[in-house]
């Protein structure tokens, strides 16, 4: 990839055809379109960080980070969930992704994040700072699979937070159903 044609920015209600097409060309299907535009407008996703990656004047990039709590309740720890994360095919494999995800968190930390969690392929996020989020005694919305305990990662952007908080994550209603929760 190169950076200097790439250019990333939050995302406005105008680029939402942009985003449901980039999501339907990743995923080769109309299932990751229609969560991302639920979860772009379900209020209990709020606060989120949306960002499209422009190379030229294309859209070839999409992530999503949508708000999270854990449980039992602890409004004191800021907490956010990446879903979903989407590179048009041909440009997959340039690091779009990974500059998607780099500036997300870059902005969530600025915005009082402390975690943010991920349920993906344990072989891509640990390359950007993911690590198994069981082992830290928080358990994802719905139980994952014991085979695929490595792809609940979190990630702490705020130093001290993780080993001082147990529980569940609750996450926004439009993710609250078992069949987001299998890897």
């Amino acid at each position: 990839m190169s950076e200097q044609h790439v250019t990333i920015r939050e995302t406005t209600d105008e680029d939402l055809e942009n985003i449901l097409e980039i999501e339907r060309l990743a995923f080769g299907e109309e299932d990751e379109a229609e969560l991302t535009k639920n979860l772009l407008h379900d209020p209990t996703a709020e606060p989120r960080v949306s960002l499209l990656a422009w190379e030229n004047d294309r859209p070839v990039g999409h992530v999503l980070f949508t708000a999270v709590r854990l449980n039992p309740d602890r409004p004191e720890i800021v907490c956010s969930e990446l879903a979903p994360l989407a590179v048009l095919p041909e440009k997959q494999k340039q690091e779009i992704g990974g500059a998607l995800i780099r500036k997300g968190l870059e902005i969530l930390k600025e915005r009082g994040t402390d975690l943010v969690f991920v349920l993906g392929h344990p072989s891509y996020y640990p390359r950007h700072g993911f690590h198994p989020s069981g082992v830290q005694g928080i358990d994802a919305p719905y139980p994952i699979p014991a085979k695929d305990a490595d792809a609940w990662m979190v990630q702490e952007l705020r130093s001290g937070v993780l080993g001082s908080v147990q529980g569940k994550v609750v996450c926004a209603k439009t993710l609250d159903r078992p069949e987001y929760w299998r890897e």
